[in-house]
């Protein structure tokens, strides 16, 4: 049963000092809620939630979610696993034990206190995909074999974790596919996209790319997504998911990294790499079930949004001594 005392939602956030974690908590603090960070600090920072610590419904814990956890709470958002190739690949079997050991645990937490839980599922659980814009109804295309396996797989298998616990055991879920978001407090050196042209075009160097650029990406604002994912949870219990949150604006790889040499006015160019093994040629999402659901699209455009990302990542590489001067 859930807790019945007080009036205000105690939340549980894993991967809280995260990217995506650390904005979550600070959008639920804005709302009102008592927030339980959990974290082991692989990917995520202290320096993310700094801000939060000293919030009297703000508590951080240190705590790997692949072991149990026995805590009270109303609502539980699962966002807990390295996100980016790099971080990812750098110990694949324990992504996979993050996504499946991580889901098989918060799942009976929720079961046991009756919250509800929400899984941020993925993207990457279509793979490389034959259809285009990807809809929910879409099975994926996944290399079950490959280098990005470990993520890929393991957040298609926390997803049937998730609709069977639903269907067997009565617990009330929500399953947000998430695309490419960007924004503050993105990990400088995590491999993705927007984060390396950033860093790149700031230092003055030129900006890789993977192939001849062609593949697309959708680019979503960190605060669009962070809506999207409370209206998700905000929803009654007979909206599951899986819906996909996302921009549904569609750019080149290419197109982003001109975009971002002209906007820093950088001569710096561009170089190309040959593509990583798996790399998915196109990526955009269907958001009309999110549209109809959750009353919810994206409101940032991208050149807004950049510009935000960019003022931080300067001045994170400036208090670091990163920054070239040119």
């Amino acid at each position: 049963m859930s807790r019945v005392y007080g009036a205000r939602t105690r939340v549980l956030v894993t991967g809280g000092a995260g990217f995506l974690g650390s904005h979550l908590c600070e959008r639920l603090i804005n709302d009102g809620h008592e927030v339980l960070c959990v974290d082991n600090l692989f990917t995520g920072t202290r320096a993310n939630i700094a801000h939060l610590l000293n919030h009297p419904r703000f508590e951080f814990e240190r705590h790997d979610v692949t072991f149990p956890l026995y805590v009270e709470v109303d609502e539980i958002y699962n966002l807990a696993c390295p996100a980016s190739p790099v971080h990812y690949q750098h110990d694949p079997v324990q992504t996979t034990k993050t996504s499946v050991h991580g889901a098989i645990n918060m799942l009976g937490l929720a079961k046991r206190t009756g919250a509800k839980i929400l899984q941020a599922s993925t993207s990457e659980v279509y793979g490389d995909p034959e259809v285009h814009p990807q809809t929910e109804e879409y099975w994926g295309r996944v290399n079950p074999i490959g280098t990005r396996s470990c993520y890929d797989e393991g957040k298609r298998c926390a997803e049937t974790l998730f609709f069977d616990y639903h269907r067997q055991l009565g617990v009330r879920i929500k399953v947000a596919r998430i695309f490419n978001t960007y924004g503050p407090r993105m990990h400088p050196n995590d491999g993705r996209v927007v984060s390396n042209f950033v860093v790149q075009a700031i230092q003055g160097q030129p900006l890789t790319i993977y192939g001849d650029g062609s593949q697309t990406r959708s680019f979503c604002y960190v605060d669009d997504l962070i809506d999207g994912l409370v209206r998700l949870m905000n929803t009654d219990d007979s909206v599951t998911g899986p819906i996909n949150i996302g921009n549904p604006g569609e750019f080149s790889v290419r197109e982003l990294a001109e975009q971002l040499l002209a906007k820093l006015r950088s001569n710096a160019g561009i170089i190309s790499k040959p593509l990583p093994s798996d790399d998915p040629r196109q990526r955009q999402p269907d958001i009309s079930k999110a549209r109809e659901l959750l009353g919810w699209e994206p409101k940032v455009p991208l050149g807004e949004g950049l510009d935000h990302t960019i003022a931080y990542f300067k001045e994170q590489l400036e208090a670091e001594g990163a920054f070239a001067t040119r």
